[in-house]
C-alpha cells in the first residue's frame, strides 16, 4: 500500500491564510508563528535601528528591512520567509512585495517556538540560499550566533561582547550597549 503524500503548499497558501495569521513557507511546508514577546521586539528595534543609522552615515546603499517582510529565497513558489531582520545592499532585489532572492544579512531573534527553525532549518536554508551572514541572537541564552557563509567562519558571542559585522569592514555591534 503506498504511503500517503504530504501536501505542498505555496506562496499562494500563505497569501490565502486568514488576515493576521502568520506563516512562513519552506520548501513547500508551512510554518505558523506565534506573536513575538516585548523582549523579541526591544532587541529588533535596538539592531535595527544601529544597522540603518551605520548605513545611513555612510551614505550606504543597502536597505534594512523588519518584521513582517517578505523574502522569496528561491526561484520557486515554495519558499517565503520573514526574516526579524533583512540587509538587502542589491536594490533590483527588491519589489514592493519584498524581497526576491538572498537578503545579504539576516538576522533572526529567537522565540521559544521558533527554535528549531532557526538553529536548524533556517541556518540550512538560508546558506543554500546565498545568504553572506546570517545572526541568531537568543535572548534566553544572551548569546549571538554569527554565520558567515562567505567566510565560512562561525562564531559565537555573549550579550556583553561586542561582535563585527561580516559584510562590512568597520562595522561591530556592542551588544553590552544596547538596552536590553
Amino acid at each position: 500500500m503506498p504511503l500517503p503524500q504530504e501536501r505542498l503548499y505555496t506562496i499562494d497558501d500563505i497569501y490565502n491564510l486568514p488576515e493576521g495569521t502568520r506563516a512562513e513557507l519552506i520548501d513547500g511546508r508551512i510554518y505558523y508563528m506565534a506573536p513575538p514577546s516585548r523582549k523579541h521586539q526591544q532587541i529588533l528595534l535596538s539592531l535595527s535601528r544601529l544597522i540603518a543609522d551605520y548605513i545611513d552615515q555612510k551614505e550606504g546603499s543597502c536597505e534594512v528591512d523588519i518584521a513582517p517582510f517578505a523574502v522569496f529565497l528561491n526561484e520557486n513558489n515554495r519558499n517565503y520567509v520573514e526574516p526579524d531582520i533583512s540587509v538587502v545592499c542589491d536594490k533590483n532585489k527588491l519589489t514592493d512585495k519584498g524581497c526576491t532572492g538572498a537578503p545579504d544579512w539576516i538576522i533572526e531573534i529567537v522565540s521559544p517556538g521558533s527554535r528549531r527553525m532557526d538553529y536548524f532549518i533556517k541556518l540550512f536554508k538560508y546558506r543554500s540560499a546565498g545568504v553572506r551572514e546570517y545572526w541568531i541572537v537568543d535572548p534566553d541564552k544572551s548569546r549571538i550566533f554569527v554565520y558567515n557563509f562567505e567566510s565560512e567562519d562561525t562564531g559565537e558571542y555573549s550579550f556583553s561582547d561586542s561582535v563585527m559585522v561580516g559584510i562590512y569592514t568597520d562595522f561591530h555591534i556592542d551588544f553590552s550597549q544596547l538596552n536590553i
